[in-house]
């Protein structure tokens, strides 16, 4: 009876008296995985090991953490500028009190990358 993998077209190479499948590796797309694709990276190998065994035999775990970076970052963006707006944390404020500038802005980054964390990282 042939296995499944033999049943999938698959082929065989011996080594040492062991049949180990013969895999090819996808293309992977070019470019460096960012801190987010990192982070997501880290919780699919620590928390959906399924999700993860899955992306990587697919081929498609470079292009997912990439995207995921991505989005992360654009994201980020957004949320950031959206929430210095709402509390008027602006240039203006910036030219007449750069520690009270940066103490908010250090703040609103902070929540809008806890925000994308439980988005897009952890989710």
């Amino acid at each position: 009876m042939a296995s499944y993998f033999e049943q999938r077209g698959g082929t065989y190479t011996p080594v040492n008296g062991v049949l180990l499948p013969d895999l090819v590796l996808h293309d992977q797309p070019p470019g460096p995985i960012g801190k987010y694709g990192r982070m997501r990276k880290r919780y699919l190998e620590q928390r959906r090991d399924g999700t993860f065994s899955a992306l990587v035999l697919s081929g498609k775990l470079t292009k997912h953490l990439m995207e995921v970076d991505q989005a992360a970052q654009d994201q980020m963006e957004a949320l950031t500028r959206q929430l210095a707006a709402n509390q008027g944390v602006t240039e203006d404020l910036k030219n007449r009190d750069q520690m009270e500038w940066v103490r908010r802005m250090n703040s609103i980054r902070h929540r809008a990358e806890e925000i994308v964390k439980n988005e897009l990282i952890y989710n």
